[in-house]
């Protein structure tokens, strides 16, 4: 049998072998047909928002030549360790974890959908209420000119269209090339193990579907309990399809106490906003303002102890390859303070919950959209960074 062939009925075992991991407590119809209830929400006091993420970023980067965002001819090499692993939370990431798991419902599912789609994202879609959709709530009210309070309430809900919103989940059919590039089994934890591989891919198609709808895994198989997830069968998703955010990058603002990233345009209006894993008091992200150098897609992961942290036993030189469950991600944007960059993480569930040695993560394709508006800025005169404490 071909190895690819071989890969595929091994990663569709795996998937009929998956159990959801929690029964959901509703349906991809109850999602379609939530409502905001203000008079629910003041007897129970509830607010509609919600979820969880974390996540772990590591080590350095290759930036490799001829990636979207290089000028011609440049190349860059970014040492990317300070973003390894994950350390004492913040009390303000802690007081959002002490919010979350308050409760799994449709109406903060399509919540988070319409978030998504309005171009501030709530991270993971997972239907959770908790400090990850309060802080999107938070940022969508700013950039609308509504109060903010992180609350749901009429006039939030009439701007994300909620009333009127339809197609919030979509039926996609289950293709071989979602299988393509799976990594068979578990990846090993060994950096030195990892350098052996030429892709450090996703080790299950869902893993897989569940980044390209920007849903947590397990939220994507309990949506679609009992479905084998083969070539060939039609699964339910969240439909987060809208075009890029509108306007040209010129500045980014990571603000450290929110856990957010706010990319501006020119006239300083905001163009989107995403929720970011910073760094912890003992290995704090960089202050004050700094350059984006270049963009790396599929980067490549340079592993030097001596420069950063070590991993394991391993004290030489290594290379990782790319890949999506790679320390960085899918993605490097390389800024000018030597170490540092704005990256992907393999961890997108658990963005909001850990901290970062220094570097600044984002979901995969999070990390992806941003580099594309980055891209046009660098194109059309730079962009700068801002740490706000």
């Amino acid at each position: 049998m071909p190895l690819l062939q071989t890969r595929t009925a091994a990663a569709a075992l795996l998937s009929l072998l998956a159990a959801p991991a929690f029964a959901l407590p509703f349906t991809a119809q109850d999602i379609e047909e939530a409502k905001f209830p203000p008079e629910q929400m003041e007897q129970t006091g509830a607010t509609a928002a919600g979820m969880t993420a974390t996540g772990t970023g590591v080590g350095s980067t290759d930036l490799q030549s001829g990636s979207s965002g290089l000028s011609s001819g440049a190349s860059a090499t970014a040492q990317t360790g300070n973003s390894q692993g994950n350390t004492t939370q913040t009390d303000a990431q802690a007081e959002a974890e002490a919010e979350e798991d308050d409760g799994q419902d449709a109406l903060t599912a399509k919540l988070q959908i319409l978030l998504d789609r309005a171009g501030i994202s709530p991270g993971v879609i997972d239907g959770y209420k908790g400090g990850m959709s309060e802080t999107a709530l938070r940022a969508f009210e700013a950039r609308e000119g509504l109060p903010v309070d992180g609350e749901l309430d009429a006039d939030v809900w009439a701007a994300l269209g909620g009333p009127s919103a339809a197609q919030l989940t979509k039926q996609y059919t289950i293709t071989q090339d979602d299988f393509a590039r799976l990594h068979n089994g578990a990846l090993p934890d060994d950096y030195a193990d990892l350098a052996k591989l030429e892709w450090i891919g996703y080790t299950s198609v869902t893993e897989k579907l569940a980044e390209d709808f920007h849903m947590d895994e397990d939220f994507l198989i309990a949506l679609n309990a009992g479905t084998a997830f083969e070539p060939g069968q039609t699964i339910t998703v969240a439909n987060v399809e809208a075009p890029l955010p509108q306007g040209t990058v010129a500045r980014i603002v990571v603000d450290k106490p929110t856990s957010r990233l706010i990319a501006y345009d020119g006239s300083g209006a905001v163009i989107t906003d995403y929720p970011v894993t910073v760094g912890s008091e003992s290995t704090p992200s960089p202050s004050g303002t700094m350059k984006v150098n270049a963009i790396a897609p599929e980067p490549t992961y340079s592993y030097n102890p001596e420069l950063n942290f070590q991993q394991g036993d391993n004290d030489e030189f290594l290379t990782l390859p790319p890949g999506p469950n790679g320390p960085v991600g899918i993605v490097w944007i390389d800024l000018d303070k030597p170490t540092y960059g704005l990256h992907g993480t393999p961890y997108p569930a658990g963005l909001f919950k850990n901290q970062s040695h220094g570097c600044v993560r984002l979901t995969n394709w999070d990390a992806q959209e941003l580099a594309e508006l980055v891209s046009a800025g660098l194109d059309a005169g730079g962009v700068m960074v801002e740490f706000a404490e």
